[in-house]
């Protein structure tokens, strides 16, 4: 069988990090946005560190910041 519906995800979003307006939405985790590529990827190490969390780069270059 499939999870339950009331269990939680094995996985929690702390932040998203993105460097395109288009994709800023509110929500739950934090949201930031930097125009700066190379910027966004230090603010990125930065808030996993501080957080003790891991990082996953998606496929549009956007950043989850994610706890395990």
């Amino acid at each position: 069988m499939g999870r339950e519906s009331s269990m939680k995800p094995p996985y929690q979003i702390l932040a998203y990090l993105t460097s395109d307006r288009d994709r800023v939405i509110s929500g739950g985790p934090l949201l930031l946005y930097s125009d700066d590529k190379e910027a966004l990827k230090q603010m990125t190490v930065d808030i996993a560190k501080g957080m003790k969390a891991d990082v996953v780069q998606m496929t549009n270059g956007d950043y989850l910041v994610i706890r395990l």
